[in-house]
């Protein structure tokens, strides 16, 4: 699919953007700012980066620069005439918004782990959900400055929680502002190279240069699922750009992706997509995005 750059207007004396969106969010876009998406009244089709799922009212996602995404609401938050009745609340700021050094700061150590995640986009459950949503909602009763110091109460929220979970595959984590450099580092370029080839556990071990208890235990805590779901989902993630890119076939896709034979990659790509390779490719048409 086509991505279009779409920016929200900011006030000049103004920071970041705070934005009541109640106009038609059905276009497939990225931009320059992360944004924290919360879907007040709405459901449908939600589409970001190689990840296609249902959403409904309280949908809850952070999304990291120019990662692409839509929210495709059904039949019935049209009105005959056309008349758009969903309702979202949109906070969008650019990663140097308070300066160049803010994410160097030592306090912001945890916020910048989680930042550094965001390629992936992030969707929230919980408690956290719950606090995320009753603060986002009420700044827009809030003047400039209180909205201001509202967001960094938001920040604080991010940098110590564990309850939200990866959108995308790890095939859209290729951001060189990882907080943490090293063995995990080395390891996961190495697989974003060569995920397409037979990863072998000793060339990991290798470069990691740790036990294999070690290294297990350290990838799951760093990257939040174990080694192997990380590859697959790796592959599958592959996949979904071939199937959204590109005319290539089924078969040819599953090969590309990284799959020795095109029954494993069927099972697995409907195991974590929730669909078969076809039903996602025609998800991704146009006439399957109309409201």
């Amino acid at each position: 699919m086509e991505t279009t750059e779409i920016r929200l207007f900011k006030e000049s004396s103004q920071s970041f953007i705070y934005h009541v969106e109640e106009r038609d969010f059905g276009i497939y876009h990225h931009h320059p700012e992360y944004e924290l998406v919360l879907i007040k009244k709405g459901s449908g089709v939600r589409i970001i980066g190689d990840s296609i799922d249902e959403f409904e009212n309280g949908d809850l996602v952070f999304l990291g620069s120019y990662l692409p995404h839509v929210w495709r609401c059904d039949s019935r938050f049209y009105k005959a005439d056309g008349t758009f009745t969903g309702k979202g609340y949109v906070i969008q700021f650019l990663e140097n918004f308070v300066g160049n050094s803010f994410f160097q700061l030592p306090e912001n150590r945890g916020l910048a782990a989680f930042f550094s995640h965001a390629s992936r986009g992030c969707r929230f459950f919980g408690h956290t959900k719950t606090k995320l949503i009753e603060k986002i909602v009420a700044m827009r009763a809030m003047n400039p400055t209180e909205r201001f110091y509202a967001l960094f109460s938001i920040f604080n929220i991010l940098a110590t929680t564990e309850e939200y979970a990866f959108v995308c595959s790890p095939a859209f984590h290729e951001s060189n502002k990882m907080v943490d450099s090293g063995p995990l580092r080395d390891v996961v370029e190495f697989l974003l190279k060569n995920f397409k080839s037979d990863i072998k556990l000793k060339d990991v071990l290798e470069i990691a240069n740790m036990s294999n208890t070690q290294f297990f235990l350290s990838f799951k805590k760093m990257y939040r699922m174990p080694f192997k779901s990380y590859l697959l989902k790796l592959r599958i993630g592959c996949a979904c750009r071939l199937l959204a890119d590109s005319n290539r076939n089924i078969s040819q896709i599953a090969y590309e992706s990284g799959f020795e034979n095109l029954s494993n990659f069927n099972r697995h790509f409907k195991a974590i997509k929730g669909c078969t390779p076809t039903t996602y490719r025609k998800k991704l048409e146009p006439k399957a995005l109309v409201s």
